[in-house]
């Protein structure tokens, strides 16, 4: 009775501690405490509303390229349409996913069309800022009494008037002339 004893505890200790360890795991962290680090993954192009406004209907590819950049998915068998895709997964913000269709009939754009409404730059860049709440904008200037605190400039010492060293006298560049 006293060898299965100590091997029925064992393996209920083993037990729990399987189970106990999958609980307290999450997708996001550890034990509630520790947060794996998740790489950033980004891919494809960002595309602001302000871009968008200057693509219109008429337009070449190359104008459409230089304004939007390479598109993400070209197909072959869809030769007159160009899918722009962008998703990012940054840790500490939400993951955004945005989708834009350009149709082109030959060389001109015929329509674009987005899956969802397109954010300013600035809105884009703030939904991907996770520092925001730790940071906060440098003053960029100084107040009348940081001016009156700031210490007085020392004034430069006046030059000599004459260099300081040895005179020296040099043949001429040309000689025999």
């Amino acid at each position: 009775m006293l060898p299965r004893l100590p091997r029925a505890a064992g393996l209920l200790a083993a037990a729990l501690a399987a189970t106990g360890c999958a609980s307290l795991q999450s997708s996001d962290n550890i034990l509630g405490v520790i947060t794996p680090y998740r790489i950033e993954v980004v891919q494809g192009n960002v595309v602001t509303k302000e871009q968008l406004a200057l693509v219109k209907p008429g337009m070449s590819r190359a104008q459409v390229r230089d304004v939007l950049g390479s598109p993400l998915l070209t197909d072959t068998f869809h030769a007159d349409r160009w899918d722009y895709v962008f998703t990012i997964r940054r840790q500490g913000a939400e993951p955004q996913l945005r989708r834009i269709v350009a149709k082109f009939d030959g060389e001109t754009l015929k329509s674009i069309a987005t899956s969802a409404e397109l954010p300013e730059e600035r809105e884009f860049v703030a939904s991907i800022d996770t520092f925001k709440a730790s940071r906060k904008p440098p003053a960029l200037s100084l107040s009348d009494e940081q001016m009156k605190a700031l210490p007085v400039p020392e004034k430069p010492a006046a030059p000599a008037a004459e260099p300081v060293g040895p005179t020296r006298s040099y043949p001429p560049l040309e000689a025999g002339r």
